[in-house]
């Protein structure tokens, strides 16, 4: 439990003590409601780590500290950043100390980790989904952290986002500093088999193009660059190598650079603990833009332009999402490239293989959901098409239960002739 405590000075502030107070008998702890009658006395005139290096804590992180120095005392301002603190640092606990500064009513504040009961090893559901259309998808994770690196497993079986369905494993390398707060790096490692359903198989036989495939690998090296505290850049490069279904000891590759301009703000009560009545906003917003060459080996030729954004309004018990996604692709992708609608995150109450089996090489979606304490109420719409003259704008509705990570939910489409609804049953999907 977070504690913050005040040096035993306060009570006698003429006395001279050190700048930062050493933990004992010198340090008295207040009850939270006596340290708020007395926050707005002082101001913060450095704020220290104990017990971790700084150097590996998160920029974003990093700012938010330095943020602290020069304003009002806040106890629930300290207890957000150590909980932060805490989180990203995977530690037994982080404790907040006050003691008395250098010049009258101003403090110094600690944040103490504890190592005691470090966790060095996270394993997650990333993902578990039953869809009434498509079966179940699921991932599996385990994380671990060392020296300001990350490393990542998954176990892969999901027939939701592509049009197949691809099973296999997962593997993650990530350093979010590499000598510079801006600059990150990672690799990334992935093995699939996949299987695809019959409507697939049976519209890419006319469509010698797109052809299906058995196995897929696909290695994607990055960096990330920190251009602002809400602004990301990724660029690298992904190699994909795939064992076509017919002849089987058949393969192509798909090599190309990618580049990835991401903007995410947040701002409201979340952000600042002062005005705690305040709603959340946030804003995840991406442009990303592949493009695979024969410059690099590749025997597919194109060009993949996507754009995804989400708002995200939170006040009470109220939540109200709106997201957005366009898409294009030139030249021959791919299945694994081209764009899906009709699964659990776009047009949801559509049967994606009914709507285009291999696919589109255009797409553009909306959605509006909303949740008053675990109710969930959305609507969809989106269209997608390979020829202009094939566009269609379809439309859905949902209802469900919402709670954190967790949904239940049944959708229908409006005017496709039939009314098959759709159930959706999981969490983080």
């Amino acid at each position: 439990m977070t504690r913050l405590s005040l040096a035993g000075a306060l009570a006698a502030a003429t006395l001279a003590v050190p700048l930062l107070a050493t933990p004992g008998d010198d340090e008295i702890p207040l009850p939270v409601s006596e340290v708020t009658n007395v926050n707005a006395r002082f101001t913060v005139e450095r704020v220290t780590l104990v017990g971790w290096t700084v150097q590996s804590i998160s920029h974003s992180l990093r700012t938010d500290l330095d943020r602290v120095v020069g304003q009002k005392l806040d106890h629930s301002r300290l207890e957000l950043l150590a909980g932060r603190l805490k989180k990203e640092l995977r530690v037994a606990d982080v404790s907040v100390k006050v003691a008395k500064g250098s010049a009258p009513e101003h403090v110094i504040v600690t944040f103490e980790v504890t190592k005691g009961n470090e966790r060095r090893l996270d394993l997650e559901v990333a993902k578990f989904l039953y869809n009434s259309a498509e079966g179940w998808s699921g991932e599996a994770t385990a994380t671990t952290h060392a020296a300001g690196n990350t490393f990542m497993v998954g176990l892969v079986s999901d027939g939701d986002v592509l049009v197949e369905r691809f099973t296999g494993i997962r593997a993650r390398f990530e350093r979010k500093e590499l000598g510079t707060q801006r600059l990150g790096l990672s690799f990334e490692f992935d093995n699939f088999h996949d299987q695809w359903n019959p409507a697939t198989l049976a519209a890419a036989q006319p469509a010698p193009a797109l052809e299906t495939y058995q196995d897929r690998q696909v290695f994607s090296p990055e960096a990330t660059l920190r251009i602002a505290q809400a602004v990301e850049l990724d660029f690298g490069t992904r190699f994909s190598r795939i064992r076509l279904s017919t002849p089987a000891t058949r393969t192509e590759s798909s090599n190309g650079v990618v580049t990835t301009l991401r903007y995410h703000p947040r701002w409201g009560s979340a952000e600042d603990p002062k005005r705690p009545n305040d709603p959340e906003q946030e804003v995840d917003a991406y442009y990303s833009v592949e493009a695979a060459t024969h410059a690099l080996g590749s025997d597919a030729d194109y060009t993949r332009h996507y754009v995804r954004a989400r708002y995200r309004f939170h006040h009470v018990h109220n939540l109200l999402e709106i997201g957005f996604l366009a898409g294009r692709i030139t030249g021959i992708a791919p299945l694994f490239d081209r764009f899906v609608l009709g699964n659990s995150s776009t047009l949801r109450g559509w049967d994606k293989y009914q709507i285009d089996p291999l696919g589109g090489t255009h797409v553009v979606h909306g959605s509006i959901d909303y949740t008053y304490r675990w109710v969930h109420a959305f609507y969809d719409t989106g269209a997608i098409w390979e020829r202009a003259e094939d566009r269609e704008q379809r439309q859905s509705l949902g209802v469900g239960l919402k709670k954190d990570n967790f949904q239940l939910a049944v959708a229908f489409p409006v005017h496709a002739g039939h009314a098959d609804p759709v159930f959706y049953a999981g969490m983080n999907f």
